[in-house]
């Protein structure tokens, strides 16, 4: 075509033509390019067919990891380290494999499945130290994310398992009477039963859980409770003794719970004064109440202590 011969408005949608094919060409050449991508070359063994489950370095857990190395150096030559790398010593250790082999063993005609010892290990190490998923897989050569799928199902068997033997709670008045002997012998307090406190766990923000777990501090929290029986004395089941007098005093006292101005008085459960100008015996009453309630915050702060992972933003799912 002899452009010179064409008006001046001919040339303009000539041109306009011309650029508007050059960029659907330019346009359909792009998607064919990512349309239909090259498929990736397949990932084979050494000498050998069938496909690579993961990267090749977390296949040697058995040779490099920290369970089937460092753990048994530990096991054989310092038990006070076992101890301080687990939270617990390898009998107890032991026992645990023992008992949650039946519920946790897996066989597959795949590959080989992770031991139970392994996954009871990283998650053991997952509470004692808080340390994230990716500085456990590099530490014992498991995938981040086999990680997260197992450590919630591991401590589930460990709950079913242990919370009958080890959290028991006092049902008749016979039990319940030795928590109050002690509190009168230790903290000079009478009448009481257990202390309740609260602790704000950290968690990530759930996904769509908006203000949900928000807290007053500004962070995403669950709150962990000391003593989450609370309902059934306040609702005369717990098998509290009958009211008894205090030591010097004719008047009987209901057996009860300490606890600080976050809940409300009842006859179940005591707080101290909340006003400053208190009169002396106000005062003493305050002061053995705190005392008897600082069992509680002890036992927050030796669990932290014990469980590192109580003190880190908790990764799993609410």
């Amino acid at each position: 075509m002899d452009l010179n011969s064409l008006s001046p408005q001919e040339t303009q949608r000539f041109l306009v033509a011309v650029l508007c094919l050059c960029a659907v060409q330019v346009t359909d050449g792009l998607r064919i390019r990512t349309r239909v991508p090259q498929p990736p070359a397949p990932r084979k063994k050494d000498g050998r067919a069938g496909w690579i489950w993961g990267r090749e370095w977390l296949t040697q857990w058995q040779l490099h990891g920290d369970y089937d190395q460092l753990l048994q150096e530990l096991n054989k030559e310092d038990r006070k380290g076992h101890k301080n790398f687990l939270r617990i010593y390898p009998e107890l250790f032991e026992e645990m494999v023992e008992r949650l082999t039946p519920l946790l063993k897996k066989n597959t005609n795949m590959r080989r499945a992770q031991e139970v010892g392994l996954k009871l290990v990283v998650t053991l190490r997952h509470l004692a130290s808080g340390n994230d998923y990716t500085s456990l897989q590099y530490s014992f050569r498991v995938s981040k994310s086999s990680i997260c799928r197992f450590i919630p199902i591991v401590c589930q068997p460990i709950i079913d398992i242990y919370k009958p033997e080890v959290m028991k709670c006092p049902k008749t008045p016979e039990e319940c009477n030795v928590v109050p002997k002690r509190f009168a012998s230790k903290w000079n307090y009478f009448n009481c039963v257990g202390a309740l406190d609260g602790k704000h766990i950290t968690i990530k923000k759930p996904k769509g859980g908006g203000s949900l777990y928000f807290n007053y501090k500004k962070f995403h929290s669950i709150v962990l409770m000391a003593l989450s029986d609370a309902k059934a004395i306040a609702n005369n089941r717990a098998g509290l003794p009958q009211d008894r007098n205090l030591p010097n005093d004719d008047e009987p006292i209901p057996f009860h719970i300490v606890d600080d101005d976050a809940f409300a008085l009842n006859t179940w459960l005591m707080k101290p004064y909340s006003h400053h100008s208190q009169d002396p015996t106000e005062q003493i009453y305050s002061n053995r109440l705190f005392r008897a309630r600082s069992v509680v915050e002890n036992a927050f702060g030796l669990l932290q202590m014990r469980w590192r992972v109580f003190g880190t933003t908790m990764q799993q799912d609410v």
